[in-house]
Formats: structure tokens, sequence, C-alpha cells
């Protein structure tokens, strides 16, 4: 029975292992990325379900998602590739620099990507995610500083740089499923008040004169 295991995890290594090398680690990022984001909206329209199960799934808008994901992940991977380039090693100092420009070059960027892709994919228009992102970009950052520098401490001080996108985008399902929060909640409440017959003006009917 052992050498039986051993000869089919031999077999799974060999057929993922080329997933995390070369040419093929660049589709993995990319599928990863869009898949994470696809994953993320699909929980966070099982949760607007249950709050009103009148709700139909709209997977037009789970492939959007999916579609804006997998423009991230190119950039992702190379991202990584450069801070690792130019920040090499594990010491504390380093991780620190590579988290703390993260913080201020990537997310910004990231965020403004989401939200302006989305937008034009729903036929908004540019400017329409722009002012979506402006609007709403202080919540979305504070929301990150909140998650991401523990999160990418773990990840350039323990990881080898190949795993770094597909462990962001495993840490980024709880995070997707904000960013769809985020992007599709409904941000106007409409209060609509029953008419109140005590409060509607006076006819302007002219009364009859009796004299």
């Amino acid at each position: 029975m052992i050498p039986q295991s051993k000869s089919f995890l031999v077999r799974i290594a060999f057929y993922w292992k080329p997933l995390f090398s070369g040419k093929y680690l660049l589709v993995t990022n990319i599928v990863s990325s869009g898949g994470m984001l696809a994953v993320g909206d699909c929980i966070q329209q099982t949760r607007e379900r249950r709050q009103t199960p009148a709700k139909t799934r709209d997977w037009q808008r789970t492939g959007r998602m999916f579609a804006v994901g997998c423009t991230m992940g190119p950039f992702l991977h190379y991202w990584y590739q450069w801070l690792d380039r130019v920040y090499s090693g594990r010491i504390i100092k380093t991780v620190a620099k590579k988290v703390l420009i993260d913080q201020l070059v990537a997310s910004p960027l990231f965020g403004a990507w989401y939200f302006i892709g989305m937008g034009m994919m729903e036929g908004h228009g540019l400017l329409h995610g722009c002012s979506e992102f402006k609007e709403k970009f202080w919540e979305f950052y504070r929301a990150d500083w909140c998650v991401w520098p523990t999160a990418q401490v773990f990840n350039f001080y323990f990881l080898p740089a190949k795993f770094r996108v597909l462990y962001v985008n495993t840490v980024t399902l709880g995070w997707d499923t904000y960013l769809s929060y985020l992007k599709h909640r409904d941000d106007q409440q409409i209060d609509v008040q029953p008419e109140d017959s005590s409060m509607s003006p006076p006819s302007s009917k002219p009364l009859d004169d009796k004299l």
C-alpha cells in the first residue's frame, strides 16, 4: 500500500510541477487570479440571496469578475518578480521594504484597475469607473491595510517566489468576496413613503357660491 501511495504522489507531482515553473507559471497566475475573483463573487452572491431570496444569481457579473481578475494576473506575476529581484533576501528590513512598496504602489493600482475595469465591462465607461473608485477609495484602502501587510510578511519571508501569486490569490478569497460586496452593493437607499391624505394639499376647486 505504501509503494502505491508513493507512486500516486509522484504522478501528482509530475503533473502539477510544470504549473509553477517557466511559461506555465504565468498561465497559472492568470487563471488563479481570475478564478478566485469569480469564486469570491459567487460567495457574495450567495450571501445576497440569503438576505433577498427572490434575487437571482447573476452569472454575467461573475464572468466580469473572472475577466478582470485574469487581466490582473500578468501584472501580479511580473510585479513580484521585480520586487524579488530588486529586494532580494529574507531579512526583516528587506521584507518590510517589500511590504511597504506593495502597499503604497500595488494596492492603490489594483484598486483602480478593479473598479475601472469592472465599470468598463458593465458598459459605464472610463469616467464612471474613475468616479466610483474615487468615491470608495478610502474605504477600500483602509480595509486593505488591515488585511495585506500581515499576509505579505508571511508571503515574502516564508514562501518561494514561484508561489507568491498563488498564495495571494488563495488568501484573497475573503478579500475578493469583500471587493464584490464593495463594488455591487446598493449605496443609494431610497425611502418610499406612502402618501398621507391628511398631508395632501387642499383642492384648488372653487367652492360653490350659494349666495
